[in-house]
């Protein structure tokens, strides 16, 4: 693995981050993110799912992509994967999943983890991921088993570390129609006001530079 990036870098990353997202408002919201992921995906593509629990997203892209190549990963034996570490993993992938995984690791494992994933990717590669928005606290303490929590710009920060180009960034709220209208036109201007968001989870979309020389 490469060396731990100093935190210069890292503020530096950052900054780039803030110059296309100011703060945390200017970063659009995504009701659903099913449909964005079916963009992101060619039928025969191969993809690789990290922390993939019960594997019931294989099922759901295979009813619209029925040549697409589904790999899972996940640390729990108590369900059929593919793979069990990202050690066992000798191919490489079109497309990966990481889905609430990253901040239950440490940083550096974190780290480690988005540099192993930038190997997997073929060239032009996407990496799709998503973490509890530390704007939202609840999102974050809920869950005892949490250990970092990612600020966007933070996270941008580590892929640009990686060498990734970040194409997108998203909040997610999935809510019903009535409610999420509720939440984005009346009570939007009391939760940037408060300075606390609704929106449950960052979503990132980040690509392996082509011709990388790394």
């Amino acid at each position: 693995m490469s060396e731990e990036i100093s935190w210069s870098k890292l503020f530096e990353y950052r900054g780039q981050i803030h110059q296309r997202y100011r703060d945390i408002w200017n970063i659009k919201i995504l009701r659903k993110r099913f449909p964005l992921m079916l963009e992101m995906i060619q039928d025969g593509e191969k993809v690789l799912d990290i922390g993939a629990s019960n594997r019931n997203l294989r099922e759901r892209l295979r009813r619209h992509f029925p040549k697409l190549i589904y790999k899972s990963m996940d640390i729990d034996r108590e369900q059929f994967h593919d793979f069990y570490s990202l050690e066992e993993i000798q191919e490489s992938f079109d497309v990966v999943f990481l889905f609430e995984v990253i901040e239950h690791l440490e940083m550096k494992e974190g780290i480690q983890l988005l540099e192993r994933i930038y190997h997997l990717l073929h060239e032009g590669g996407r990496l799709i991921l998503t973490t509890p928005n530390v704007f939202n606290p609840s999102r974050f303490w809920r869950d005892a088993t949490h250990k970092v929590a990612y600020c966007y710009d933070e996270l941008g920060g580590l892929l640009l570390a990686q060498n990734f180009q970040i194409k997108a960034m998203y909040r997610t709220y999935s809510d019903a129609f009535h409610r999420y209208l509720f939440r984005i036109y009346v009570m939007a201007p009391l939760h940037r006001y408060l300075g606390i968001d609704f929106a449950k989870s960052i979503l990132v979309i980040a690509e392996k530079k082509s011709n990388d020389t790394r």
